[in-house]
């Protein structure tokens, strides 16, 4: 138990603070509403109609091959550094991996997912 005694005093001096703190700025925060606190705000203009808007299914796709383009920079980044290192099998495995991701580039193009109505 010695060993964790000054984790358990560290832990009661991160609770106490974070109680006092919140205790303190109940006690001396301002309680002035109004009716514009109360609305919900929307960058300063009116909300109009409903807030439930369905989104068309490009964006979604487009989100997915950010995703698959994503994968390809947080792998290609390392692949490139340890290049000198891993020889042609290296070489190899990359020139698959980036024929997949192109194969699924042409596929975005040729349904046209990647333009915009």
């Amino acid at each position: 138990m010695t060993g964790y005694a000054s984790v358990v005093i560290y832990l009661g001096l991160i609770v106490a603070f974070a109680v006092v703190s919140l205790g303190v700025a109940r006690v001396l925060s301002p309680r002035r509403p109004f009716a514009a606190k109360l609305e919900s705000y929307e960058c300063g203009a009116q909300p109009v109609g409903d807030a439930w808007v369905q989104f068309p299914v490009g964006f979604y796709l487009v989100a997915l091959l950010f995703i698959v383009f994503d994968a390809l920079a947080v792998f290609l980044f390392p692949w490139v550094l340890a290049l000198r290192g891993l020889g042609p099998g290296g070489v190899v495995t990359m020139v698959i991996f980036l024929a997949i991701l192109s194969l699924g580039w042409f596929y975005a193009y040729r349904e046209r997912i990647l333009e915009w109505q």
